[in-house]
């Protein structure tokens, strides 16, 4: 996590109101040289002041196109770490990303390190060797701008949990190079486990939680902090999918428990309709009723019959969001769970911080610039690229337990979409 200075004692000091206010006219005063983007998991009195509102890369894909169009100088985003290198990878380099609070990281893009990435892969090749293996990298757009480079350097992609499926099926047709005869392809996926063992789950593999005695998964967990990532080279062998042990803190609180215990509350009121992300775990997936990225988890509810009633299982300023617009149509909306799921790292962008910054940037002396070495810059973009390439249009990425889209109360069916922004989304 990097290092924040504190903010200036009258920003601290300030009414509500008073930062509202004063947020409002340094947008006017910077007009369109200035575009906020706001992440769905931010808080109310930060998103209202978002000239763009959505998923990280989908944010920052949105955010190219419309500060070319506008001649936007400025980029404020309201999220985390990786997102605004994301963004910063994107936007045309005329284009400088300002992040409000340094310290807002993400844990699990945290939780993979570039040198632990290399150990990995040298790793893996060694367990390989005299095999026809090839090895394709994939990292879900949730990482650091440092692990899109390597994975783009060694020929993987970037995905979303709406895409992962599609990225899946073209790192296991060996990526951009077709594959020799007799040779098998290994994903290396960072660094979430649960969006890639459900994913890899959904393409037919047996993942370690579903193998029977006696019979090899076909996926396991790479440990980073032990030696070998805590497997022996026949497990590395057998496995054709090696999860990075890494995971969303957020989404991790959504427990099996809790799914039945909303079934058992709802029951006699006609039952309620369980839909989670999938960076949930393998064992809340499965017992969900339908699984997808936010944006599909927010069309869905808007999409919903009058009278339905939802449990989501998400980011909690999110769900609260969608169940007071979701109430005006006679739609009933909560979260899963009563505990506190709460993303903590993005709060740290408040009110004071957007002023803060703002100041800075129409005083002439911006700060908190995120900007990403060329290098870097040039193979993240090609790992972004390729997962572009190959994220063309598709079905609904909202899934049953098993990767199917059943027609649940209350769900309208998406169909396919030929919007690429619409794959956007994690």
């Amino acid at each position: 996590m990097l290092w924040q200075p504190p903010l200036p004692d009258p920003y601290l000091r300030m009414s509500d109101e008073d930062l509202a206010r004063r947020i409002r006219d340094r947008k006017a005063q910077l007009g369109d040289r200035l575009l906020v983007l706001g992440h769905h998991y931010q808080q109310d009195d930060v998103v209202q002041h978002a000239d763009l509102t959505g998923d990280s890369l989908k944010l920052s894909q949105m955010a190219a196109d419309e500060a070319r169009r506008r001649g936007s100088e400025w980029i404020v985003f309201c999220g985390v770490h990786f997102m605004a290198e994301t963004a910063d990878v994107l936007t045309d380099e005329s284009v400088k990303v300002v992040l409000p609070d340094l310290s807002a990281g993400c844990s699990m893009a945290d939780m993979a390190q570039y040198d632990q990435a290399v150990e990995a892969w040298e790793a893996i090749a060694d367990a390989v060797r005299g095999t026809r293996t090839r090895v394709v990298p994939i990292t879900y757009v949730n990482s650091s701008a440092a692990i899109k480079a390597f994975v783009g350097a060694q020929g993987g992609a970037c995905c979303t949990s709406s895409n992962a499926d599609r990225v899946f099926d073209w790192a296991l047709a060996g990526g951009d190079a077709p594959l020799a005869k007799g040779e098998e392809v290994k994903i290396l996926f960072l660094p979430d486990q649960h969006l890639g063992r459900n994913t890899a789950k959904r393409k037919g593999f047996v993942t370690e939680f579903d193998a029977r005695p006696g019979s090899p998964a076909q996926t396991a967990l790479w440990q980073p902090k032990l030696a070998h990532g805590g497997l022996t080279p026949q497990q590395v062998r057998d496995a054709r999918v090696l999860l990075w042990a890494g995971h969303c803190s957020v989404h991790k609180l959504f427990r099996p428990e809790h799914v039945r215990q909303v079934r058992d509350e709802f029951a006699p009121r006609g039952g309620i309709t369980v839909i989670v992300h999938p960076e949930c775990s393998q064992d809340v997936v499965d017992v969900a009723d339908l699984s997808g990225s936010t944006e599909h988890i927010i069309r869905t509810i808007e999409q919903a019959a009058p009278g339905t009633r939802w449990a989501i299982g998400t980011e909690i300023h999110l769900v609260n969001r969608l169940a007071r617009a979701a109430a005006a149509h006679d739609v009933f909306v909560r979260i899963l769970s009563d505990c506190q799921c709460l993303c903590t790292t993005m709060y740290r962008i408040d009110p004071p911080h957007l002023l803060w910054s703002l100041d800075r940037i129409a005083e002439g002396s911006p700060a908190n610039i995120v900007r990403v070495h060329p290098d870097a810059r040039r193979d993240a973009r090609l790992a972004l690229e390729r997962m572009l390439r190959n994220s063309g249009p598709a079905a609904a990425d909202c899934r049953g337990p098993q990767g199917n889209a059943p027609a649940r109360p209350g769900s309208a069916a998406s169909g396919s979409r030929s919007d690429i922004a619409a794959t956007l989304v994690d």
